[in-house]
């Protein structure tokens, strides 16, 4: 039975994955409402850490609450599905820093797309808040497996 549920949950976390990715693509490169489209003249990125999340919080009177709150938090919300997703794949349990490491290499992968394809704009800060997006994600995930265990080890009458 519990093998059952764990095959069951690994399909249902592919099939999200999957579709997560897609999504994630579309956003990071296809979403003019975002900015996705290909610049004409002078691209603009940052690869100095911090700079632009200190700019937001420095700035958010004249920025807004509303795109402070957008480009921080939507960057680490943004990469928590992956976190709490990725554990879930395989038969195998992968641990908090393999997690952590690949959150990076995939936003690696992605900003330096970015920088190459002139689509968005490349920011090391953007790699900072999406990691940071994938390891609450992952902590999300043991939260989860963790009460699962607890409740799987009461009797149900």
């Amino acid at each position: 039975m519990k093998k059952e549920k764990e095959e069951m949950t690994r399909l249902v976390s592919r099939i999200f994955f999957g579709a997560y990715l897609i999504v994630l693509i579309y956003l990071m490169f296809f979403a003019e409402e975002w900015g996705r489209s290909m610049l004409e003249g002078d691209y603009r990125y940052n690869l100095a850490p911090f700079r632009e999340i200190r700019r937001y919080l420095v700035y958010h009177r004249q920025i807004g609450f509303k795109r402070v709150l957008w480009n921080l938090a939507g960057n680490v919300v943004v990469f928590m599905p992956f976190g709490a997703l990725v554990p879930a794949l395989g038969e195998k349990k992968i641990g908090f820093f393999k997690v952590a490491l690949l959150s990076f290499e995939l936003t690696l992968f992605i900003e330096v797309s970015q920088l190459i394809l002139r689509v968005g704009s490349c920011d090391v800060d953007d790699m900072i808040l999406n990691t940071m997006g994938g390891c609450i994600g992952y902590g999300l995930y043991r939260l989860w497996t963790c009460l699962e265990e607890k409740d799987f080890g009461k009797e149900k009458v």
